[in-house]
């Protein structure tokens, strides 16, 4: 009969460890207290974000995560828990969830800490990691940055062309050095 609960088992653990293989970012969150409504918005802003989340047995986890990183994890593995992975965003997981609470201004919704890169971080500081914005974003903003130069080059560049070009710009300061030569020949 034991055997048979193992085998029954084996299955779930070996998800678990599938996603957490190819995973860059996992955060356990505890959300109990989500109404049904809450946790149907948040798990679809998961998995809009590529972000698998799913409720397991802590001994499943714990099993799956034998010999890996993810191993730090055990000590939080209190109580309900949640696991959030994403293979493709570190951040992600914690960004959504942290984001989700904050929004829905509840709670409920306890991160109890994460892997991300490699690197364990307890509940604080996966909050902080949460407020990083995406790789997205953060390219976003280098490229906005880097285009605003060239931006406002082009615009002087148009202004001078519009104004006669750059032969009118030069014959303007002459004419004025003529005009102030011609009273003095007087």
């Amino acid at each position: 009969m034991k055997n048979s609960k193992v085998e029954l088992k084996k299955p779930v653990v070996e998800e678990i460890a599938a996603a957490l293989k190819d995973a860059k970012g996992a955060v356990l969150v505890d959300a109990r207290g989500l109404t049904v409504a809450q946790d149907t918005k948040l798990r679809k802003n998961l998995r809009e974000a590529g972000v698998t989340y799913k409720v397991y047995k802590n001994t499943m986890i714990k099993l799956a995560a034998q010999g890996t990183d993810y191993e730090q994890l055990n000590p939080l593995l209190e109580g309900p828990t949640a696991l959030a992975v994403s293979s493709t965003d570190e951040t992600a997981p914690a960004r959504i969830l942290y984001n989700f609470a904050k929004d829905a201004k509840t709670d409920k919704l306890e991160l109890k800490g994460g892997i991300v890169g490699g690197e364990f971080y307890d509940e604080k500081s996966i909050q902080v990691i949460a407020t990083i914005p995406s790789r997205d974003e953060l390219l976003g903003r280098l490229f906005g940055s880097m285009k605003s130069p060239v931006t406002n080059f082009a615009r002087v560049l148009n202004q001078i062309a519009e104004k006669g070009g750059a032969a009118n710009c030069e014959a303007a300061p002459a004419a004025e050095e003529v005009s102030a030569e011609a009273p003095a020949a007087e």
